[in-house]
């Protein structure tokens, strides 16, 4: 025992000075390939591929020497070699097609890989190990036919799906790298979200959501029954702001599914943030109509006259006896649905319908205190009624008690969204009356708030004070300008036109005249008086190009086109010439949309394609 103790270690005595010989000859061998004299890097790595545990460390580079010296025989030999020695091994036979591709020889090359793909087809860890491989290699496509066999061998159509969707978006091959991703979401239920992320990041392109709006009608013919591509198209819809087409196949969707009109609502929902007031009038219609009862019916009447209230109050000049119909509609709900959290909503919209359009303020405040003093009222609501409040005493011009109320629900809701709007909602009252130091404090606290709505509108006002007060050290401008702003909120147009244009008169070029402008094309928007409205407009986009309302008044140029004048091909010019002129702005998603929707692009689709869901 004693011997065979001393002969193991006379063994590694041995191996440790080989061994290190070797790493000093494999380090010799590297430099001199990183010199380009391959000539002698061939000679020293030749020698130490005989020890198998050598290789490793010089397999690479023995064989790039070996194909730039164009000693293809001797790779193929060394490579047969190790591929005897090492069977398990399936880069080996790899890299032989591999090599056989450097030696000019691609039928052979293609044999050798499919021959060793083949071999391993039933074997998932080799499969998956070859395809990376092979992928790293450049030899993407033998990568893609290796997850492919592998797919077939195991009878399991969504496997690999991820990974054969990278390798397309790695070649740039979109309807593939889609379709992949697709078979994923197939795979189980719970991957679609994830899935929808992942498009929504690749597919950045207008005409990359087109292509998969195709795909998916596709893929509903041919699967009528799959309510994955249904799901689908409705989240490619609303990337597009296609709220229509998005309600057709979630109104297809839920009658299929028997779901109540859930779906349907949410559409609806989507369709008034985004300002789009007829389709939604279409969507809570529906539901309304298809529901009869229940807490989907409540919200669809209560957000059906709130769209067409929305409506109204964006054609120009707004029709009082439209706003006397939506007050009417509302108590209607009232009574049919009996006092509740939805009512009160309704309640609310009716205050304010009295207080701006109506001058009924004292109707407005009593309705509001009204929801105030309900017993078990939800906070938020109740504090969103004491904001609507502080605004009907500013109609009033009682200054003390809005901020009393502001400051009220300020605190009652500290930290929270309506808490920030409340404070915005200080800061504009102290800019009204002329305390820009004060409304700069507010200000710079809203600039971080967590909604971005309210941050923006923050900082959106603090320019306006900081740009026109920099170089005008007695703010008397920035005053007046704020007194307008005042006067309009308070619903004095005419005052305002008078006011603005003395402006004009007492501080000629001053850096608010573009701001003055718009204000006075906004009013005579609302008067009605569209060439006008048109023509200040204009005013701001050619003389004042450059300044930070330029795109707001070229948007609302095409608006006024569209949805006050019908002049759907002058609109379209504007909108055209706006995404050429304005890629970056705000109003760029809304007028593609909007340039789609006049081209005719929002159609519902491919004939009868939602009866396949019936």
């Amino acid at each position: 025992m004693k011997g065979v103790v001393l002969a193991m270690i006379w063994c590694l005595l041995i191996q440790v000075p080989t061994q290190a010989q070797d790493s000093q000859r494999i380090g010799l061998a590297n430099e001199y390939f990183a010199k380009g004299d391959l000539e002698k890097a061939k000679v020293l790595y030749e020698e130490l591929s005989r020890k198998n545990r050598n290789i490793p460390q010089i397999h690479n580079r023995y064989l790039t020497v070996l194909a730039q010296l164009g000693d293809y025989d001797q790779g193929v030999s060394y490579l047969q070699k190790l591929i005897h020695q090492f069977p398990a091994v399936v880069q080996y036979p790899l890299d032989l097609g591999i090599f056989y591709r450097k030696a000019g020889k691609p039928d052979q090359a293609d044999q050798q890989i499919i021959r060793t793909l083949q071999s391993i087809k039933n074997q998932k860890y080799q499969i998956i190990s070859a395809a990376q491989y092979l992928f790293n290699k450049q030899e993407t496509p033998f990568a893609l036919k290796a997850y492919q066999l592998g797919r077939e061998a195991e009878k399991d159509p969504h496997l690999y799906a991820l990974e054969m969707a990278e390798i397309h978006r790695r070649m740039s091959q979109k309807t593939e790298m889609v379709n992949e991703y697709l078979n994923f979401a197939n795979s189980n239920p719970n991957n679609i979200n994830y899935v929808k992320n992942i498009l929504q990041n690749l597919l950045t392109d207008e005409e990359d959501l087109i292509q998969l709006e195709k795909l998916l009608y596709e893929k509903i013919q041919k699967n009528p029954n799959e309510s994955l591509y249904a799901s689908l198209l409705i989240w490619v819809n609303l990337q597009q702001q296609n709220f229509y087409g998005a309600f057709v196949q979630a109104r297809a969707l839920d009658k299929r599914e028997k779901g109540g009109g859930t779906r349907v609502l949410e559409i609806g929902k989507i369709a008034l943030d985004n300002n789009d007031y007829k389709n939604a009038i279409k969507v809570f219609t529906h539901v309304a109509k298809n529901t009869k009862t229940g807490v989907n019916y409540e919200l669809a009447k209560r957000f059906l006259v709130k769209s067409r209230e929305e409506l109204v109050k964006n054609t120009f000049p707004v029709d009082l006896e439209e706003i006397r119909h939506l007050i009417k509609d509302y108590d209607e709900i009232i009574v049919e649905i009996g006092k509740n959290e939805r009512t009160l909503e309704a309640m609310r919209s009716q205050a304010l319908l009295y207080a701006f359009y109506l001058d009924r303020r004292d109707s407005a405040i009593s309705i509001l205190q009204n929801i105030v003093s309900t017993p078990g009222i939800k906070s938020s609501l109740q504090n969103q009624a004491k904001l609507d409040l502080g605004d009907i005493y500013l109609l009033n011009q009682e200054h003390w008690e809005s901020t009393l109320l502001y400051s009220q629900v300020e605190k009652a809701q500290k930290d929270q969204p309506l808490g920030y709007e409340a404070k915005l909602r200080n800061a504009k009252l102290s800019y009204f009356k002329g305390d820009f130091e004060l409304a700069q404090g507010h200000l710079d606290i809203l600039k971080l708030a967590t909604s971005r709505e309210i941050s923006n509108n923050a900082m959106a006002l603090s320019l306006l004070i900081q740009d026109n007060t920099v170089f005008d050290t007695t703010d008397l401008a920035m005053q007046a300008y704020a007194d307008v702003e005042l006067t309009l909120f308070q619903n004095r147009r005419q005052e305002a036109l008078l006011k603005l244009n003395h402006l004009l008169e007492s501080y000629p070029g001053h850096s608010l005249t573009d701001e003055i402008l718009w204000l006075q094309s906004n009013i005579y928007l609302e008067l009605g008086n569209f060439d006008k409205a048109l023509e200040l407009l204009n005013d701001v986009v050619t003389g004042y190009q450059y300044d930070i309302l330029s795109d707001d008044a070229y948007f609302l140029m095409g608006t006024i086109y569209e949805d006050q004048l019908q002049n759907a091909q002058k609109a379209m010019e504007i909108y055209q010439d706006f995404l050429t002129k304005f890629p970056g702005s705000i109003y760029s998603a809304e007028a593609r949309k909007r340039f789609r929707s006049l081209r005719g692009d929002f159609d519902e689709g491919p004939p009868n394609l939602q009866e396949n869901f019936n």
